[in-house]
C-alpha cells in the first residue's frame, strides 16, 4: 500500500454532502469493479451497461484499463508492483466518482486478489459501495477471441508478464456478481447487473 509522503495536509469537507448529490442525481453512487482475463468481455459489458443506465437517466462513468494507462497511469508498466499501484490509483479515482454520486464502472484485469481487496477496503473506510463483478471466461475462449492479438504476442514471447500466460490471474472467491461471458449473451449480462442495482437500491426500479 502506498504511504502518505506529503505532510501537513488535511482533508477538507464541503457543505454539500454525498447524500445531497445522490438525491440530486436520483441514484446511489457505487463502484462496479469488473475483473477478468483479457478478452473476457469486461469493457464490452461496461460499455453496454453504461448505455443501459443512460437510457434510464442514470449517470455513470467508465474507467477503462487502456484509457487510464494512456493518461494518469502512463508511467506504469505491467510488473507486479506497477499493477498494484495501477489498481490503487484507480481505486482512489473510483472513490471520488462514488462520492460525487456517480456509478463508476471500473474495467480492469486486476489479476491479484489482494489488490482488489485493498480497493474494497478503501471504499469500506468511507462507507462507499464496492461491487465486484467477476467477468468469468475460460482462458481457451478468451484466447480464441483475442480481440487485440495480445495472446498471440504473449505466446510468441513478444509480451512479458501477460495475465493467463506467464502471470497468474487470481479469480474472486465471493464476487457480488458473477457473469459467465462464454455462456451468457450480452443482454443477459446487463440484465443481471441492472437487477442487482435495482434490488440493492442504487437505482430505482424500472417502471
Amino acid at each position: 500500500m502506498a504511504e502518505q509522503k506529503a505532510t501537513n495536509v488535511t482533508w477538507h469537507d464541503g457543505d454539500i454532502a454525498r447524500e445531497d448529490r445522490n438525491q440530486l442525481l436520483g441514484q446511489q453512487g457505487a463502484t462496479l469493479w469488473f475483473t477478468g482475463l483479457s478478452g473476457s468481455g469486461k469493457s464490452t459489458v461496461a460499455v453496454a451497461l453504461e448505455q443501459a443506465l443512460f437510457h434510464r437517466s442514470k449517470l455513470s462513468y467508465r474507467l477503462d484499463g487502456d484509457n487510464i494507462r494512456l493518461g494518469i497511469n502512463k508511467n506504469l508498466g505491467f510488473s507486479a508492483d506497477d499493477r498494484s499501484e495501477n489498481i490503487r490509483r484507480i481505486g482512489e479515482i473510483a472513490k471520488l466518482f462514488v462520492d460525487s454520486g456517480v456509478i463508476a464502472l471500473s474495467s480492469f484485469i486486476s489479476p491479484y486478489r489482494a489488490d482488489r481487496d485493498r480497493v474494497r477496503e478503501l471504499h469500506a473506510e468511507s462507507n462507499f459501495a464496492f461491487i465486484e463483478v467477476f467477468v468469468d471466461c475460460s482462458l481457451a475462449e478468451a484466447e480464441a477471441r483475442d480481440p487485440k492479438g495480445l495472446y498471440r504476442k504473449a505466446r510468441a514471447g513478444e509480451i512479458k508478464n501477460f495475465t493467463g500466460i506467464d502471470d497468474p490471474y487470481e479469480a474472486p472467491t465471493q464476487p457480488e456478481i458473477h457473469l459467465h461471458t462464454d455462456k451468457m449473451t450480452l443482454e443477459e449480462e446487463v440484465d443481471v447487473i441492472m437487477d442487482y442495482l435495482e434490488q440493492h437500491g442504487f437505482i430505482d426500479s424500472h417502471q
